[in-house]
């Protein structure tokens, strides 16, 4: 038999002892995670709305924005927004893009023509499909009505180089936005 030496715990001691270690170093860790949320909950709020109100401002300029019930059946529309008598501020997230995650702002006049474009959220590829946050791709939808396409497809947008998905997801979430800026009227 082997010498027990002395102060030596058994496997299960030592394991009970790790096991307390591992909780208690969670149980910080969640403690901090929390009062971090708590302490900066208001702030990200704060952000968020004035970077939705700062888009609605970019893609059709307004005295005030009045959100308005939108209750047709375009599960891409997320939020309508009557812009005065300026038209309609809609915000759209199209499916089918790259990386998904995208929403877009979409201005549109009241004779239905798109005012502006600007991309709220991406998560498309840096390079390719994050391109579609650039003016140079986003003006193309000005003046545009009805339904709009890029030109691989019959339309007049031009496609981002080597993202013609994403592209496509902008240009069906404009077309979105327009058939539901009709409903609206």
């Amino acid at each position: 038999m082997p010498a027990k030496t002395k102060g030596a715990d058994s496997p299960v001691m030592v394991m009970a002892r790790l096991t307390g270690t591992l909780c208690a170093i969670c149980a910080v860790c969640a403690l901090l995670l929390g009062l971090t949320n708590m302490a900066t909950k208001n702030r990200i709020e704060q952000v968020a709305r004035e970077k939705k109100e700062s888009a609605m401002a970019a893609v059709l300029p307004a005295g005030s924005y009045e959100q308005v019930a939108y209750t047709g059946t375009d599960t891409t529309v997320r939020e309508a927004y009557k812009a005065g008598d300026a038209g309609y501020v809609l915000q759209v997230a199209p499916s089918g893009s790259f990386g998904g995650g995208l929403v877009i702002m979409v201005g549109v006049n009241s004779d239905l023509t798109v005012s502006g474009v600007e991309i709220v959220e991406s998560a498309e590829t840096s390079g390719l499909g994050a391109n579609a946050k650039k003016p140079a791709f986003r003006d193309q939808f000005t003046g545009k009505s009805g339904e709009v396409k890029v030109a691989k497809d019959g339309g007049q947008i031009d496609a981002l180089t080597g993202a013609t998905i994403t592209s496509r997801a902008v240009a069906a979430g404009v077309t979105s936005a327009l058939a539901a800026a009709a409903t609206l009227d």
